[in-house]
């Protein structure tokens, strides 16, 4: 059995929500929406910091969308804030 890292990468935990995204169309649609993003460009941010930063700002701003990612992935919700916090240090 492979343990996860108990602090996983930003890049990790956004591919972690792109994938509960594509398992809930619905979801991802509402993403695509708010973030005006159209699937072709879409596919050609996925994998870059720009998109993993904002994709976790998404998720985050969604509580029941944050819940459902961290149970789903068997993750306490504040696992993803406090990476959403080490994105965010130092602004304000």
């Amino acid at each position: 059995m492979t343990l996860k890292p108990a602090t996983p990468s930003i890049r990790d935990l956004a591919d972690l929500c792109l994938a509960y995204l594509v398992r809930n169309p619905e979801q991802l649609a509402e993403f695509m929406v708010q973030s005006g993003l159209e699937p072709k460009t879409l596919r050609g941010l996925i994998g870059t910091d720009y998109f993993s930063h904002g994709l976790i700002d998404y998720v985050v701003g969604n509580e029941p969308l944050l819940l459902a990612v961290a149970a789903e992935n068997t993750l306490r919700p504040e696992t993803i804030m406090n990476a959403w916090a080490r994105l965010h240090q130092g602004e304000g």
